[in-house]
């Protein structure tokens, strides 16, 4: 089976308001950029990543909660994270039944997750190999 297809599943099975939820931040996680990927990892959360991850979802009885593994390195203009505030690395928002998320302000915030890891990937890719050689020569 798929990832998408656990994620599919597991939005089913919780058939109320957390579905609805899970659902619709899968959604415009997947809108904003095509590369994103969808995967399925510690015994049952959904994972978006794109050059490393972005962020994970996870169900809980009263919330559900999206985890941003490099949180704390993103602009949060909107202040939308609202847990995990203290730590070195991570944020997350927390959402309850019936709290609201502004898609457009979402989005944007998975955008920056997106361009810091494509720039902290530019910054671990090896050297051309025209560098190297000239390296080697010297």
């Amino acid at each position: 089976m798929t990832a998408s297809e656990e994620i599919d599943q597991l939005i089913a099975r919780l058939g109320d308001w957390r579905g609805k939820t899970l659902a619709a931040i899968r959604s415009a996680i997947l809108e904003v950029d095509p590369e994103i990927n969808e995967e399925w990892k510690w015994m049952g959360s959904p994972v978006w990543s794109r050059d490393g991850i972005l962020a994970v979802g996870n169900a809980h009885k009263q919330k559900v909660k999206l985890t941003f593994y490099h949180g704390a390195n993103l602009p949060d203009p909107k202040k939308l994270f609202n847990a995990g505030l203290d730590g070195n690395a991570w944020r997350a928002i927390d959402l309850g039944e019936g709290d609201e998320l502004d898609i457009s302000d979402f989005k944007a915030l998975i955008r920056a997750a997106v361009d810091y890891n494509r720039q902290k990937s530019k910054k671990k890719a090896p050297a051309s190999g025209r560098s190297k050689a000239r390296k080697n020569k010297i």
